[in-house]
């Protein structure tokens, strides 16, 4: 779907690279600028699943001698994605205005926690303290408890990688309009709010309330995770009122006092405590089984192992074990096609072939 596009990327961590990622999984052709010292983070594996379907040259960003190959790449692109702290890129001399004046139409992303203005724009930060502040992770937790830390996915992928790669792509579509670039400020801590629109649509309707454990979503029996006699878990989330039927009748339910107010609060603590019992009372599998095929919204908890060997994963081959790393297949799809995830590259891979089509070989 982006083929024909070229994406500079300076190598960070986490949703910068994740963003880039995606662009090479839509095809468009992504170089990697790697850093001659190694890796960002000790310890990556030498080919890093992130930068699948990359190409990758190691230039050091402060040597004269490398500076030519930057900019030629620069002003060669389409788009550039960044993730250093405000100004670090300026200091460079290859902030956004020097970028522009190789490159009028570049499209210029700029990946940050804080963002690249605010009281907070230049302290240190972590996924898990910008959706803190941005009120993304209040209710991540059941009620009485801290809230817990979630897999980087609300923060650096959610509310970062994904809403720097949808400011790419508007600012492409309108690069290719006017022949204007721009500059896309994707900040973690907007991102991971803007998300919570749709719990504030709700709270603005009475369903979410401040106090955890009393929301449409976060207090319910009929909307959390179970734990069961083998140590796996279900999650249940039946929120309309036919699909709870279906889950009250497959449990024998249907006509117990306990569980006839769906959303009746005073009635959630009693009924949780019964289908804590209950889920305990059997295995994993045996409440997979009980409600397969069903509209009850059941689902078993999977790790990412045991989500490849799933019959409905399976089926859509979302899972890979492309180079022998398991990986999930690049997404969405387009026109029903299922693609393979491409190889991830080694360090400075494609150098002599980089330098060669810029004319500098």
């Amino acid at each position: 779907m982006l083929e024909g596009l070229r994406i500079i990327e300076i190598e960070g961590l986490g949703p910068g690279p994740f963003a880039a990622m995606t662009l090479a999984d839509l095809g468009a052709e992504v170089i990697c600028v790697q850093r001659r010292d190694g890796p960002p983070l000790p310890g990556l594996p030498e080919a890093n699943l992130l930068d699948r379907g990359k190409k990758t040259i190691a230039l050091d960003l402060k040597a004269p001698e490398d500076r030519p190959v930057l900019e030629a790449l620069i002003a060669s692109a389409d788009g550039l994605i960044e993730g250093f702290r405000p100004g670090v890129m300026e200091r460079l001399g290859l902030g956004p205005a020097e970028a522009q004046a190789l490159n009028p139409r570049l499209v210029y992303g700029r990946m940050t926690g804080w963002g690249q203005e605010g009281p907070r724009a230049l302290e240190a930060g972590h996924d898990l303290n910008y959706i803190a502040l941005s009120g993304a992770l209040w209710y991540g937790s059941l009620p009485g408890e801290p809230p817990v830390t979630p897999p980087t996915l609300v923060g650096d992928i959610g509310g970062g990688a994904m809403y720097l790669l949808a400011g790419m792509l508007a600012g492409l579509i309108r690069a290719g309009r006017t022949g204007q670039g721009t500059v896309v400020d994707a900040a973690i801590v907007d991102g991971s709010a803007h998300m919570m629109t749709l719990l504030m649509l709700m709270q603005s309707g009475g369903m979410f309330r401040a106090t955890r454990g009393q929301s449409l979503l976060d207090g319910p029996h009929w909307s959390r995770s179970y734990r069961c006699a083998d140590g796996g878990f279900v999650s249940v989330q039946c929120l309309e009122p036919k699909f709870y039927a279906q889950f009250l009748s497959l449990l024998s339910l249907s006509e117990d006092p306990d569980f006839a107010r769906q959303n009746d609060r005073k009635s959630w603590p009693k009924a949780t405590e019964r289908l804590t019992s209950l889920f305990a009372s059997q295995d994993r599998d045996h409440w997979t089984r009980l409600f397969a095929g069903s509209d009850a919204c059941v689902a078993p908890v999977l790790t990412p192992e045991e989500a490849a060997r799933d019959p409905h994963l399976q089926a859509r081959g979302t899972w890979s074990q492309a180079g022998g790393v398991l990986q999930p297949r690049p997404a969405p799809r387009f026109d029903g096609r299922v693609l393979e995830p491409a190889d991830a590259p080694r360090r400075d891979q494609h150098r002599a072939e980089i330098l060669a089509a810029l004319g500098l070989a």
